[in-house]
């Protein structure tokens, strides 16, 4: 009887927590803002005025710092450091897990007789090598080969947590090649500055920088520490393997915007205390529509800052929820029944002049600016869909895509009534060509370019790719991944679009063509060949299914098969062209991929085993023993014809659970075989889609089995925390 004791004071123990919290360092945030962050203030007290401008150059306009400043730089940063209590220091950077990675050295060094010194000069601070034999490498490495750089990113600032200086970097292999997300991002980066200031030169020759930017919202689940370690299954894999429906659950909607449970605002206020002193300036904290789910948003960044925060602010929300003794669920479906969580990625672009390229405009000149970045964007995802579709594959998204709250694996585009109106309209009135009104409204004011309202338009939730009135919402990004990856991809494809709209303007100017004319005539021509994206509908329904079928539109339900256009040269070509990722980088990537999704349905795979035979399968023959027991007493007491009416509800739950016991144990044993044949296939392709295919079937086989015994089986008896009590216990 030790296990229902187990679950039980696991329980307790979260009855009996006592919130508690750590103040902030000052009632304002602006006083404690940033001040674990070397920014600019910092530079300006801790740099000389070379080593200072450098960096600032560094960071804005991209130029490589000399090393004879880098070393001013480090002894500038050391002392800031040590100001801050560091002992240590570390190139914080992110491997192709999909997490960060560190390495800490001490700054101190003996030189002889005893002594020692604190060190830290420019080589370290430019360049470190760390071990990159056992981090995912695709190919690009093999294993015996460890070496490994990583380089400093100046654009993003270095910080001090604990007692440890980080300093934010890229992640190379001894060959030169990506083996992070940091550089591939910056590259893409770097392409869409490229594509859209030149398009930007159009409208405003003071642009001389286009800045990709960001704002993430973070949705989790928070869990108690004692049912956690309850849980296997919750344990190994993030997510509940097995678990009945509650009686209730969300449907209510009553936590959705609720007040926020006392715990919960505790581990609240810390982390967010953490992470703004870190200088991420998390301002908005809500419940989410699930029990027991939240989430939290920032203001925009830059885009590359931005991710480093995100990354950043996950790990300080795991360990800030050890202090509380909660754990975070960041799984994209930790609980069936319920929403899973994602990370909306809240995207678009800004001019060094200040202005947002996606917000529209009063004037029609500023319009035509608008539409341009607008509906470029809109081609870029019509055009290549699938990439974008890969760039949110994984595992734990599968379980998420087309779900209640989650839009569905289909890409389109929503954007609302008012604006399909507007680009339907000009792609009619120009369709005939341009008429002699026409062409003198183009020479006095731009005409037939409509005035667009910010906010037109409602929300469409079932929308993957969203304009939400400044911006675009990609809202089909799990909440565990590494923001990088569908950012690269996005910025990429938006800056191919780009060049490739400028050259074909280009192209009508040098025939004589005026500039606006041209761009009206190139734009109508893109909003008509990316039409079959826009979709203002319920992207839940059946219906869109058909549809999109009709208009050509993939509907890809699995990660194998969504990552194939990885292998395509046409997806190698692009991110090659635009000088983001080499075929090469992009193979190694598709490989680490199928890789990983091969290892987290195994792992599933294997759990669910476990606990089918080694928890499950146990406790209700015992529960199916006492059932038999007391049968057998009654007969003993009142004879067989005596015990066969009295007797016959125990009976009839014995044969349930024998059924369900024997059903459970088959499809166990199946699994593993499949499981067994599908570690047979060499190539990475073929096993992800064997897992697919033949080994996961069996997890949601397995578990309607084992939630049919959790309600047949005494509760006191049962092994594992129930839903319930994991999405309602606080």
């Amino acid at each position: 009887m030790s296990t229902p004791r187990i679950r039980t004071k696991a329980i307790e123990d979260v009855l009996g927590r006592v919130p508690n919290h750590t103040d902030a360092p000052s009632a304002k945030v602006s006083d404690f803002f940033g001040a674990n962050v070397f920014n600019e203030d910092a530079m300006r007290m801790f740099l000389t005025e070379d080593a200072y401008f450098a960096v600032r150059q560094a960071i804005h306009q991209g130029e490589r710092i000399d090393r004879k400043l880098a070393d001013q730089v480090a002894s500038g940063m050391k002392e800031w450091a040590f100001t801050k209590g560091a002992t240590h220091y570390t190139h914080w950077f992110q491997p192709l897990t999909g997490l960060s990675a560190e390495k800490h050295d001490a700054f101190f060094e003996p030189i002889g007789g005893g002594r020692s010194i604190e060190r830290f000069d420019g080589s370290l601070l430019v360049q470190q090598e760390p071990d990159a034999s056992s981090f995912p490498n695709g190919g690009l490495r093999n294993t015996f080969e460890a070496r490994g750089y990583t380089a400093w990113d100046p654009s993003s600032p270095a910080f001090v947590i604990g007692r440890t200086l980080c300093i934010p970097t890229i992640f190379i292999s001894y060959t030169g090649e990506a083996l992070d997300y940091k550089m591939p991002l910056l590259r893409a980066i770097r392409a869409v500055d490229e594509a859209a200031t030149a398009v930007c030169q159009y409208f405003d020759k003071d642009v001389n920088k286009v800045m990709a930017t960001l704002g993430w919202e973070q949705e989790y689940f928070l869990i108690d520490k004692s049912l956690f370690f309850a849980r296997p299954d919750i344990m190994m894999c993030g997510r509940a393997l097995f678990g009945h429906t509650p009686a209730k659950g969300q449907q209510l909607e009553d936590h959705y915007f609720g007040s926020i449970p006392d715990r919960a605002r505790a581990f609240m206020r810390d982390f967010e205390n953490e992470a703004l002193m870190l200088g991420i300036p998390v301002k908005t904290r809500h419940n989410e529509v699930a029990p027991n789910q939240f989430e939290c948003a920032p203001v925009f960044e830059e885009l590359n800052l931005a991710v480093d925060h995100n990354v950043l602010l996950m790990d300080i929300m795991e360990k800030t929820a050890h202090k509380h003794d909660f754990r975070v669920l960041l799984h994209e479906k930790p609980y069936a029944g319920v929403n899973g969580s994602g990370k909306h990625n809240n995207w678009s672009l800004a001019t060094n002049t200040g202005k947002n390229l996606l917000r529209p405009a009063k004037t029609p000149k500023e319009n035509l600016q608008f539409l341009t970045f607008f509906v470029n964007t809109i081609k870029a995802i019509h055009n290549h869909a699938d990439v974008l579709r890969a760039s949110i594959a994984t595992a734990g998204n599968d379980h998420r895509l087309g779900a209640n709250e989650a839009p569905p694996a289909i890409i389109s585009v929503f954007i609302g009534e008012h604006l399909s109106n507007l680009l339907d309209g000009l792609e009619k009135n120009i369709k005939g060509g341009m008429t002699p009104d026409l062409k003198t409204e183009l020479k006095l004011d731009i005409g037939r370019i409509p005035s667009v309202m910010l906010d037109n338009t409602d929300r469409n939730r079932t929308s993957p790719f969203a304009f939400t009135g400044n911006k675009f919402e990609f809202r089909a990004v799990g909440s565990s991944a590494n923001c990088a990856g569908p950012m690269t991809v996005l910025n990429t494809i938006v800056a191919h679009q780009l060049r490739v709209f400028k050259k074909q303007v280009d192209q009508l100017i040098t025939k004589g063509t005026k500039k606006d004319e041209a761009i009206l005539r190139v734009l109508r021509d893109v909003i008509a060949e990316s039409k079959a994206i826009r979709f203002e509908g319920n992207g839940y329904g059946e219906e869109w299914v058909k549809e999109a079928a009709g208009r050509g539109l993939k509907n890809i339900m699995d990660t194998p098969r969504a990552l194939d256009v990885w292998s395509s040269k046409e997806t190698k070509a692009l991110f090659a062209d635009m000088n983001v990722m080499s075929p090469v980088e992009v193979e190694a990537r598709h490989e680490i991929k199928l890789h990983n999704y091969t290892l987290k349905i195994q792992i599933e795979s294997r759990v669910v085993g476990d606990l089918a035979q080694n928890h499950i399968i146990p406790t209700a023959i015992s529960y199916q023993n006492r059932l038999l027991e007391n049968v057998l007493g009654l007969r003993a007491v009142l004879g067989e014809a005596g015990a066969k009416k009295a007797s016959s509800t125990q009976v009839k739950l014995i044969e349930e659970i024998s059924e369900h016991l024997g059903t459970v144990k088959v499809l166990v044993d199946q699994m593993i075989e499949a499981r067994k044949k599908a570690n047979t296939k060499v190539e990475a392709r073929d096993k992800a889609i064997s897992y697919c295919d033949t080994v996961k079937p069996y997890l949601d086989k397995i578990r309607y089995h084992v939630d049919k015994l959790e309600l047949l089986v005494d509760d006191e008896l049962w092994p594992l925390p129930k839903m319930r009590e994991l999405l309602f216990t606080r």
